[in-house]
Order: structure tokens, then C-alpha cells, then sequence
């Protein structure tokens, strides 16, 4: 797949495209797992939410693998993973104040994540 350039962003756009790779690539994690999301700070593209970086959660859902969007983005190739839906309590992210009953559910890719 060619890189997302200026010029081929109409013809995307209208066509789509689908970034779910048929690859057999065992996953790291498996939904009830504990984890962490790392502490990292890229130079460039990232979809790792800097109010995330830390913060222990629970996999709730394995999306399946697909092309990691910040390897693409730089031209690196495809670089495929897993994708996991994360549960984060709130106070985990923003403290003690945060109503327990409240949780964010992020995103996240292997690349993101160690076991807690």
C-alpha cells in the first residue's frame, strides 16, 4: 500500500480503504489481561493519548490485527498488530476526585502496551 500523500487523499477518501491485514500473528494480550500503556514520547505521528501514558487498564476486546498507523504514516511499512480496546478507570487517569463508577475505553495497539 503506497503512502497517504497529499494528492491521494480524494481518491482514498472515496474509495476507502481497509487496513485489517489477514495475518496470522499471535496476540500478546487476551480480554481481562492487565496492562500498562507505555510511557513513550515519539517524535512525530502517535495515537498513544499522552493522558494514557502510564496508566494501567484491562483489555476488553481484540479487534484483530491491522497496519500500524504510526509505522505507515512514516513510511516504515505496514508493520501489523494487534489492536485491543483498553478499559481505564478514571481515577487511574485524572485522580482520586473522578467518580469510581466512570471509565474510558481507548484503542490501543501492541506497540502501546506491556502486562501490569
Amino acid at each position: 500500500m503506497p503512502l497517504l500523500t497529499r494528492e491521494r487523499v480524494a481518491e482514498v477518501l472515496r474509495r476507502g480503504d481497509d487496513f485489517r491485514v489477514d495475518e496470522d500473528i499471535a496476540p500478546r494480550f487476551r480480554p481481562g489481561n492487565r496492562v500498562r500503556a507505555r510511557n513513550i514520547h515519539p517524535a512525530g505521528h502517535t495515537r498513544l493519548p499522552r493522558y494514557a501514558r502510564g496508566r494501567e487498564g484491562v483489555v476488553e476486546r481484540d479487534h484483530g490485527v491491522f497496519i500500524f498507523p504510526d509505522a505507515h504514516a512514516h513510511g516504515e511499512g505496514k508493520k501489523p498488530q494487534h489492536l485491543y480496546c483498553v478499559r481505564f478507570a478514571a481515577r487511574e487517569l485524572w485522580g482520586p476526585e473522578t467518580n469510581e463508577r466512570d471509565f474510558v475505553y481507548i484503542d490501543m495497539w501492541d506497540d502501546y502496551l506491556d502486562p501490569a
